[in-house]
């Protein structure tokens, strides 16, 4: 790893482990609680293949894993860099009693797994945090198992106008309000917000898909395009 490509990867991690104590109540309040919702999808979507062997990207505090653990005969690999995430989502599993899930610390372009190994790659709300967008995805790519799936849930910025606008209006005065009255991390929660606006658009972010090599790309917009669900296979 580059110089600055490690000093990004350390401040990428170093704002999560900062914020894991309040980022599930804050994904509540960002989203209006639709992101659990969007993340059942998921499962749903995931269910149709019958996977077997699952890996949930950039596991944060688990929520995916845990609802991807409800399928039949899985077993789910989850990992994240950030330590405090991981700890908060090992402490919801043995809550819940849930022993097809392992959660390991792992930086999603430098995945500690062989080829072709899962039936389903999931990852909510990490892609855009990826310290090398096109080696996370070429590595997402590599242990997929053919006619694999990735599914992907993550911010986007709405094309429609008006839409659009609202959005703005959200995204530059609601959310850094809430951010500063329940964490007083603002800044962690600009750096969130900034990641969604360099983060490619849709289209763009569809191209780069299909030159890792994925097809049969299908995207859902999640309210009204805040939030999308690209659904990709190897």
């Amino acid at each position: 790893m580059r110089n600055n490509e490690k000093s990004n990867f350390l401040y990428i991690k170093n704002i999560f482990e900062s914020i894991s104590n309040e980022y599930d109540f804050m994904n509540d309040l960002m989203t209006f609680k639709n992101h659990s919702k969007w993340k059942e999808e998921i499962v749903e979507i995931a269910i149709d293949s019958s996977p077997k062997k699952i890996l949930d990207i950039a596991t944060g505090t688990g929520d995916i894993a845990i609802k991807l653990s409800k399928i039949k005969g899985s077993i789910i690999d989850a990992v994240d860099v950030s330590d405090n995430m991981l700890k908060i989502a090992h402490s919801k599993i043995d809550k819940l009693n849930i022993n097809n899930i392992h959660l390991k610390t792992c930086e999603a372009e430098n995945l500690v797994f062989d080829d072709n190994q899962f039936d389903i790659i999931s990852i909510g709300y990490g892609v855009r945090n990826f310290n090398n967008l096109t080696k996370g995805l070429s590595e997402s790519y590599r242990v997929l198992k053919n006619n694999g799936k990735l599914i992907i849930l993550e911010t986007s910025i709405p094309e429609n106008l008006i839409i659009n606008l609202l959005y703005k209006l959200i995204t530059t005065i609601y959310i850094p309000i809430i951010a500063f009255i329940f964490s007083r991390k603002t800044k962690a929660y600009l750096y969130l917000l900034n990641s969604t606006k360099k983060f490619p658009p849709r289209k763009k972010f569809i191209e780069k898909l299909k030159k890792t090599g994925f097809k049969k790309i299908e995207t859902r917009k999640k309210l009204y395009g805040a939030s999308t669900i690209y659904i990709a296979s190897k």
